[in-house]
């Protein structure tokens, strides 16, 4: 069996920053996509961001872009998501996940998820 993992999350002001993390166990990240989706109250669960496991060329959604970066650590076996001046509208339970299929940003190109860490910003 194999673990999808995220911490970070938390509350904070908009304009803060934070960084999540994901973390595997009995995979090799670098070896799959891995993309960081987010679910509002309410929502439809939105992609926000991607990073390739070749080239680790990076996606994300036009919200984020520009505040946001997914980045790997091999040596850790981690995925972040560094995720600065943060908006209210960025509040959701925000889940990575790995995979091999074509279409990055949809989430049913992914096979593994973790179970989601929540973040919350208050204006």
């Amino acid at each position: 069996q194999v673990q999808l993992v995220e911490s970070g999350g938390g509350l904070v002001q908009a304009g803060d920053s934070l960084r999540l993390s994901c973390a595997a166990s009995g995979r090799t990240l670098s070896m799959y996509n891995t993309a960081w989706f987010r679910q509002a109250p309410g929502k439809e669960r939105e992609f926000v961001a991607a990073i390739l496991r070749s080239s680790s060329s990076t996606y994300y959604t036009d919200s984020v872009k520009g505040r946001f970066t997914v980045s790997r650590d091999n040596a850790k076996n981690t995925v972040y998501l560094q995720m600065n001046s943060l908006k209210p509208e960025d509040t959701a339970v925000y889940f990575c996940a790995t995979g091999s299929q074509v279409q990055v940003t949809v989430a049913s190109a992914y096979v593994y998820w973790g179970q989601g860490t929540q973040v919350t910003v208050s204006s």
